[in-house]
């Protein structure tokens, strides 16, 4: 049945519009099948298409499935405070007013208020060794030297990513991967510090040719893993803001604390286009 449903579209890790990652949010997405919200994701052509469904949980307050062009995900970050801003804007109302609870396919995810922005409560990261010649492969698709790579691992909290702990910013900036190499490999995260007195203090890159999206403009899957695995042995602080979307002309800003029990990773978000969808 063909009905018309709320919708919306906002950027999501900034303040400024335009300059963050555009997520697609469609409401009361009951009845549409697995096909036809993937069929939306590859039209909307974004990283992420998001549908909000009533939770199956008694302890959620909404459900929210992603997809990709490529497939679905069972967690993403952008999604998850973008589909939060929309559901409260929409009139969503929370069983408790300091938090919101989505369910999604890792389970419950709590979003709360840090003022204006919102910040998630990062799910658990398993950590994995990478296998030596997977990394002989990867380095010279994505044109790094193996001096400049100081650390890489499997980082997983819902979806799999490989990531490499780079010698520096400037390091990160300066790849340019052979996309069409990449996907043959693997979606691959990348980070690097930049230097003290620097608005922000790490600039990420995340690379995800495998799921159709060469690179993404920010990341909040990625940039949870990152922290939990950086912070864990004191390689970053407990408080810190990456940059991300740089090379592509965006502003992404990602505000990460962990407060000794939970480590939120925050962001603004900025509505650009509300209306209605027919599907």
């Amino acid at each position: 049945m063909t009905l018309l449903r709320k919708f919306h579209q906002v950027d999501v890790f900034t303040a400024r519009p335009l300059r963050g990652n555009p997520l697609a949010v469609v409401h009361d997405a009951s009845g549409l099948s697995d096909g036809q919200m993937a069929e939306l994701a590859g039209w909307t052509n974004l990283s992420e298409t998001a549908f909000l469904l009533p939770p199956t949980d008694p302890a959620a307050d909404y459900r929210v499935r992603i997809f990709t062009p490529g497939g679905e995900l069972p967690f993403a970050g952008h999604p998850t405070l973008g589909s939060c801003f929309a559901w409260l804007a929409a009139g969503g109302t929370p069983r408790d007013a300091a938090q919101v609870v989505q369910q999604c396919g890792v389970g419950l995810v709590n979003v709360r208020r840090e003022g204006e922005r919102l910040a998630f409560a990062a799910p658990p990261t398993r950590v994995e060794p990478v296998e030596s010649d997977l990394l002989d492969r990867l380095y010279p698709v994505l044109g790094v030297k193996a001096h400049e790579v100081r650390a890489a691992a499997w980082l997983t909290n819902g979806p799999r990513q490989l990531a490499l702990e780079l010698d520096s910013a400037a390091t990160v900036l300066r790849l340019q991967p052979d996309h069409a190499a990449l996907k043959t490999l693997t979606k691959v995260g990348v980070v690097g510090r930049h230097a003290k007195g620097q608005e922000c203090d790490v600039e990420v890159r995340f690379f995800a040719a495998p799921i159709g999206i060469p690179e993404d403009p920010v990341t909040g899957s990625l940039n949870a893993n990152l922290g939990r695995w950086l912070m864990a042995d004191g390689r970053l602080p407990r408080r810190y803001t990456a940059a991300q979307g740089s090379c592509m002309g965006r502003a992404g800003r990602v505000y990460l604390h962990d407060d000794g029990q939970t480590l939120w990773v925050g962001g603004d978000v900025v509505p650009l286009v509300e209306g209605t969808i027919q599907l």
